[in-house]
């Protein structure tokens, strides 16, 4: 027969619940499970590897966007010039849709951001 009390050797070697331990295991809890109520839902995560901040303004990710394709657009143009003829034609194609690419966000820039020119006295 099983006994169901507990062994009072367990009560005495058991020690008080550390408060940051306490403190970590309810923000994981709130974390994984928010509680509900009137309170915004909690945006949760999707499957995708990498997220573009939400918050981030169309002028600092069009700014991004750019540098990223002046950086393939000289990648591509190194790797052209280290190639063989019908090889380089490829990487010069991919080159020039970075150019095009890169020409849009650039209009793209100047439409949320214009620049001002300067007044003349």
């Amino acid at each position: 027969m099983h006994n169901n009390t507990r062994s009072s050797s367990l009560d005495q070697s058991a020690s008080p619940v550390d408060p940051k331990l306490q403190a970590a295991a309810q923000r994981a809890i709130n974390h994984h499970l928010p509680p509900s109520g009137d309170a915004a839902p909690v945006e949760r995560p999707s499957d995708n590897l990498f997220l573009v901040n939400p918050t981030i303004d169309p002028e600092t990710l069009l700014a991004n966007a750019a540098e990223n394709l002046a950086s393939a657009n000289e990648m591509a143009a190194t790797l052209a010039f280290d190639l063989d003829d019908s090889q380089r034609a490829i990487a010069l194609g991919i080159q020039q849709l970075i150019e095009l690419s890169s020409l849009l966000v650039d209009r793209a820039q100047e439409q949320v951001a214009p620049v001002t020119a300067p007044v003349k006295a």
